[in-house]
């Protein structure tokens, strides 16, 4: 069971609720993948449909289905940002034939975006939820009905190669998973290892793949959920409705082909280009906070060394800064 911190008297944190494992179709191979999607792709076949396209295999793939629809591709500093991301998921609109618009996305966007999403979940949020709406709000505008997305592949398909990446001790995957530490940060942290040590076990052992699909995927998945609900706009992920049939081979996940399944596909989708390697949603949080001096609520440590912050964590920092602020007593 997860519980959830409720941040805002009078609003409630609410997560995404998983498809339950009866409700999802076992798949074998990547043809399996393929019949599958295209299946549930067909039953929206009298709405207008668009994508959230990226230079990723997982959306390419959703892609491949959606001939003549609508894609809408982030696009960060006049394109000059991931610009080979870019330039793949152009690629992806033309081999399919989709009609291929951009998201500009810059701070103001950002800084526009920001309270809405946060205001619903009555949390922070991740860095992604303020672009995903103005991505959202884009395609309501021209009509869309029907918005796909291809989230939940690295966690049905074995994508999360970093976190895969070996049998980790309890305190080695703590670590490795909390990505601001509080006591970096807060004058008056809170421990955050009563999650884990949920799923800890054999004394200094953790559950790290039942962490992932009961905590992390939740999270993850959430951000979708809310940026879109926030805009009013129905989205669909395909891969949401899988789940592997046989045991994911960690042996092959760790030895070079993370997300094997869905590489072959991607394979037979795309055969004139390789397979692209796992890029996050792009977005520049360098770029934004390279010259941000830091929080000033009494509730952060004074005179922090911003330099020893990624611009990931700085994000964190600023948002629930923000958050505070926006939730100050009367």
């Amino acid at each position: 069971m997860i519980f959830t911190k409720i941040f805002v008297w009078g609003g409630g944190h609410n997560n995404i609720v998983p498809i339950p494992d009866e409700q999802r179709v076992l798949v074998h191979t990547a043809d399996d993948i393929d019949r599958e999607i295209r299946k549930q792709i067909n039953k929206f076949a009298d709405k207008k449909k668009g994508i959230l396209l990226s230079g990723g295999m997982d959306s390419a793939i959703v892609a491949s289905y959606l001939t003549g629809s609508d894609a809408y591709t982030f696009r960060f500093l006049k394109g000059k940002f991931q610009k080979e991301e870019l330039e793949r998921a152009e690629y992806y609109a033309r081999y399919y034939g989709l009609n291929l618009h951009y998201v500009d996305i810059t701070w103001d966007t950002v800084l526009t975006h920001l309270e809405p999403v946060m205001t619903a979940k009555a949390a922070p949020v991740h860095s992604i939820e303020p672009q995903i709406l103005q991505a959202a709000l884009q395609a309501k505008a021209d009509g869309v009905e029907m918005m796909f997305v291809g989230e939940s592949s690295d966690l049905v398909f074995g994508g999360m190669d970093g976190l895969l990446a070996k049998d980790w001790s309890f305190d080695e995957f703590m670590d490795r998973y909390i990505f601001t530490h509080p006591e970096d940060v807060l004058a008056e942290p809170v421990s955050m290892q009563y999650l884990f040590e949920r799923y800890r076990m054999d004394g200094d052992r953790i559950d790290f793949l039942k962490f992932m699909d009961e905590v992390f995927s939740i999270e993850s998945s959430s951000s979708y959920l809310n940026a879109f609900q926030v805009a009013g706009m129905p989205y669909y992920d395909p891969y949401a409705r899988l789940k592997m049939a046989d045991e994911l081979d960690l042996y092959r996940v760790r030895h070079g082909e993370p997300k094997y399944l869905i590489r072959q596909l991607m394979t037979k989708k795309y055969p004139e280009i390789p397979v692209p390697d796992k890029i996050p949603m792009p977005r520049p949080v360098d770029e934004y906070f390279k010259t941000w001096e830091g929080p000033v609520r009494p509730e952060f440590k004074k005179n922090m060394d911003m330099n020893r912050f990624t611009g990931n964590q700085k994000w964190q920092i600023y948002c629930l800064e923000r958050f505070l602020n926006m939730n100050e007593p009367e």
